[in-house]
């Protein structure tokens, strides 16, 4: 089953309708928190839209937007997790170039992934 977790309560997210400022400088925005424990352990998704992210010349690729979501799960999800006293197992830091509904089949969409663990307060990366 997926949560989703509409009413956020943290000044780190008062401003989900702003742009978050990443290394990159691309405008990123936070579309939804979820908890999920699908995978058989809770999992907090943090999904974003990055409408500049994308494979073609011009557009922002993977390896730069791997950076920024280990940013994201830094100065995010870290604070997010102390603050309603979650122990997932994994954060997933996901960034679309467009709103996805989650689960959803979207291939015209560009979407990267990357999975975390949490240790001491820092985002250790787990790769999918």
């Amino acid at each position: 089953m997926c949560l989703v977790l509409c009413a956020l309560g943290t000044s780190v997210f008062a401003q989900t309708d702003s742009l978050l400022p990443v290394p990159s400088g691309q405008p990123v925005q936070l579309s939804d928190v979820l908890l999920d424990n699908n995978p058989g352990e809770l999992w907090v998704r943090f999904r974003f839209v990055a409408p500049k992210i994308g494979a073609s010349v011009g557009r922002i690729g993977y390896d730069v937007a791997s950076k920024d979501m280990e940013h994201l799960c830094q100065i995010l999800a870290v604070p997010y997790v102390a603050q309603h006293e979650l122990q997932p197992s994994r954060v997933v830091i996901s960034l679309s170039d467009r709103p996805v509904e989650f689960g959803d089949n979207a291939p015209d969409a560009t979407q990267y992934f990357e999975a975390y663990r949490l240790e001491q307060s820092r985002c250790i990366w787990e790769g999918l």
